[in-house]
């Protein structure tokens, strides 16, 4: 048992520990903010990809000992298998990624599974203070930019709209003409009760959006719905 213990390759061990906590700790920035991907995928993937680098780097000693060392008999390159982690984690972000209603969704989540990947290499090669000065930075971008810049910029929301009648979809489309509001997508069509129309609005922030709402709610018998 003292020998067994004695072999185990500890700070191997110490890295794998830090890369989960990494990827958990942005993770549950992911998960409370009710994304597609949460703190059990982060988790995986920043250990996987620590895994992935001390393979690359420690996985193939055998073999260069059969050799004599001679990493150029064999041609090995311990940068190999740790790079097909940066293209694979690709897959992986396009999952998180959702086309509704001509909305793309999931664009953030996909970018910090990428960076995140980043990090569970970097802990693997035992940069520890590379990866968790990139775990802080990832959690600044996620969080605190939000804080500081969510003023800025165009946000996209979808609406679908149910009314009875033409006179009521004159009222929207004059609402909609307004030049605060950004029509990306405006589509219109006949239901056994009326018409239904599917629009995707961009706005500068929430007030923006609670007016624009409350204008809408104005329009006689009309049936507003937000699409997630």
């Amino acid at each position: 048992m003292q020998e067994f213990l004695a072999n185990i390759q500890w700070e191997h061990l110490l890295r794998l520990l830090v890369a989960g906590i990494l990827g958990t700790m942005v993770g549950l920035e992911r998960e409370y903010r009710a994304k597609a991907a949460g703190y059990r995928t982060h988790f995986l993937i920043c250990l996987g990809s620590a895994t992935f680098m001390l393979i690359s780097q420690y996985g193939f000693e055998a073999v260069l000992q059969k050799y004599g060392g001679q990493v150029n008999a064999m041609r090995l390159d311990p940068a190999r298998v740790a790079a097909q982690v940066v293209s694979g984690i690709g897959f992986l972000g396009a999952g998180t990624i959702i086309l509704q209603k001509q909305i793309v969704k999931g664009l953030t989540t996909a970018a910090g599974l990428w960076a995140l990947a980043g990090v569970g290499l970097a802990v693997g090669a035992g940069m520890y203070v590379v990866g968790i000065t990139a775990t802080i930075l990832i959690l600044v971008g996620l969080e605190v930019l939000r804080f500081f810049f969510k003023g800025l910029g165009l946000r996209s929301i979808g609406l679908e709209l149910l009314i009875p009648a033409k006179k009521q979809l004159e009222s929207v489309q004059k609402i909609l003409a307004e030049t605060k509001y950004m029509v990306s997508n405006y589509n219109v069509s006949e239901t056994p009760t009326g018409y239904k129309i599917d629009v995707v609005v961009r706005i500068h922030n929430k007030n923006d959006e609670n007016e624009l709402f409350k204008r809408l709610n104005e329009i006689d018998e009309l049936t507003l719905m937000k699409l997630d």
